[in-house]
């Protein structure tokens, strides 16, 4: 095999030319560093020059916002409009706990609806009547008023309260959820009670006063208790409030002691009188409930809507100047004001329900005090329609006087609004009374009162994609998913600019759910507008777009 060896060793010496040449090239070129502020545009890629042939490659376009229009809408008015749903004893809903679930959802839906109609913004939907629960709860068994029999689970897979929040958010009603905190029983039958039920798991905790059993405020386990109740309820539904209303001590009952003695023997400070020792304890629960929902979600609110009087000016100058039969404060042991004055409540809805000018509580003179008692707290005025052609107060017999009361509450700066007690009085009677109250003071909608966060926060700002419109909805995409902080958007269409700030509002509830997309029935209109709203009820910013 001696022929190869020559022509190997001119193999071997052309290669070696060939690398030291490609490596003498290599070392003469130099290299630019792109820098990271510095990215050059991603330009189209052709063929070589000359090459006609070479087919041309085009990288796939990067998707652009959309540009909100240059258009300024009108700021939505502010004014809260509540009613009370109220359970207990089957008042407003369920009608029966007899009922079968699916008429129970259908009746609640009609209350939404008709209130929805008459342009409210809230429901406070009772969900603790008397130790028990319109929800599955680790800490009380289920409501007879929901499913006829104390610690029955409702007939469907569905949570109620979870279903509930969803229907009412989706109807841009906001859903506060209202506890009764110390009453244990409605009557003295406490053989119908769960075996679940407090009564029996803690009879220790509970004394019985007139026809009633209530959790004895006093010590520390039922106050302990009360705050894993709201926790629940705060953490694992998407409630804009917790609600308590004026119940705390039991209202008085002539000739009959309140049985806590032995308790205020055992905790009491030296010298502290037994009245000031029951505020206490009131007031360390408030305290304390404002901690725990506020430290797990700080935008749901904590709101009080007391008995309407604080104290009468006989016993202490800074009272009104009524003669209430009984106080918040020497009665309940509720001493609201210093709960306003500490910031430990973010609303109260004072439940005046006397007339105008009752001689003894005057509707009239009792706003004028609460607006001035405001404290920097939102306060809303608790309106009485069940009085309506009902008491012996003549003035109800006027179909007038809500409206009268409503519109003097617009005169006073510090309160925001109202709320009424409660579904029904509107809704399966008077129903001339709210039409009149729709055409006159509720003719448009108006968004619930803001709050302001206690730390400032940066949300993103929504940006647009596209919408596209279908025969059956809208759909806006978004370029990037909501910031958790946004709760809803309010959308609007019409076919001119000008006819969109009194378009009907089609609310969208996302509730922090970094949601990319948003639906809602097509409104086959040439513009849209659309407000983000946050968990605090801030108008995040307010875009328009024309459909392409």
């Amino acid at each position: 095999m001696s022929w190869h060896r020559p022509y190997m060793k001119r193999i071997t010496h052309y290669c070696a030319y060939l690398l030291v040449f490609g490596l003498l090239f290599s070392a003469c070129k130099t290299k630019k560093p792109i820098t990271p502020s510095r990215r050059p545009a991603t330009p189209s890629i052709q063929g070589p020059k000359g090459n006609s042939s070479a087919p041309e490659i085009v990288l796939p376009k990067v998707p652009v916002a959309l540009q909100p229009m240059n258009y300024q809408m009108p700021e939505m008015p502010r004014e809260f409009r509540g009613v009370w749903i109220a359970t207990v004893a089957n008042i407003d809903w369920p009608i029966s706990g007899t009922d079968s679930y699916e008429k129970q959802k259908r009746d609640f839906l009609a209350i939404l609806d008709y209130y929805k109609g008459l342009n409210f913004n809230a429901v406070i939907v009772q969900i603790r009547t008397a130790g028990d629960a319109f929800y599955p709860s680790n800490f009380a068994p289920w409501s007879k008023y929901l499913t006829g029999k104390q610690g029955k689970a409702p007939g469907t897979s569905d949570n109620p309260l979870t279903w509930m929040i969803n229907e009412s958010h989706a109807r841009g009603l906001e859903f506060h959820a209202w506890l009764n905190p110390y009453r244990a029983t409605m009557t003295l039958k406490t053989d119908e009670l769960s075996p679940a039920h407090d009564f029996n798991a803690h009879r220790n905790w509970m004394l019985k006063y007139d026809t009633k059993w209530y959790y004895n405020p006093g010590l520390p386990e039922v106050k302990a208790h009360l705050l894993s109740v709201i926790k629940e309820v705060v953490d694992n539904y998407d409630i804009d409030a917790i609600h308590f209303d004026d119940y705390f001590y039991p209202y008085k009952v002539a000739k009959t002691v309140f049985p806590d003695k032995a308790t205020y023997d055992k905790y009491k400070k030296a010298g502290q009188s037994q009245d000031d020792w029951r505020r206490q304890n009131v007031n360390e629960l408030i305290f304390a409930l404002n901690q725990t929902i506020k430290s797990s979600k700080p935008w749901v609110q904590f709101g009080i809507s007391p008995f309407g009087v604080w104290r009468n000016q006989d016993k202490d100058p800074k009272g009104s100047p009524t003669r209430a039969g009984q106080t918040n404060y020497d009665d309940l042991y509720a001493d609201v004001i210093l709960w306003m004055k500490n910031g430990w409540i973010d609303y109260l809805i004072p439940q005046i329900y006397w007339s105008m000018e009752h001689p003894l509580a005057s509707h009239r003179k009792l706003n004028d005090w609460w607006s001035n008692n405001a404290n920097r707290t939102n306060v809303y005025v608790g309106n009485g329609p069940y009085k309506i052609r009902e008491d012996s107060d003549k003035a109800w017999q006027n179909p007038r006087e809500i409206n009268t009361q409503v519109s003097y509450t617009r005169t006073l700066p510090q309160i925001q609004g109202n709320a009424f007690f409660s579904a029904k009085s509107m809704m399966m009677k008077n129903q001339d009374i709210a039409q009149l109250l729709k055409s006159e003071l509720y003719n448009e909608p108006t968004l619930p009162p803001a709050f302001q966060p206690k730390t400032p926060s940066i949300i993103d700002i929504p940006k647009v994609l596209k919408v596209k419109a279908s025969g059956q909805v809208i759909q806006i995409n978004l370029e990037r998913p909501l910031d958790p902080a946004i709760r809803y958007g309010m959308i609007q269409g019409a076919n001119e600019l000008s006819g969109l700030a009194d378009a009907e509002i089609h609310p969208v509830w996302v509730g922090g759910s970094r949601a990319r997309t948003l639906e809602v029935t097509s409104l086959n209109t040439k513009y849209i507008s659309v407000r983000w709203i946050d968990h605090f009820g801030r108008i995040v910013q307010t875009q328009v777009y024309q459909i392409p």
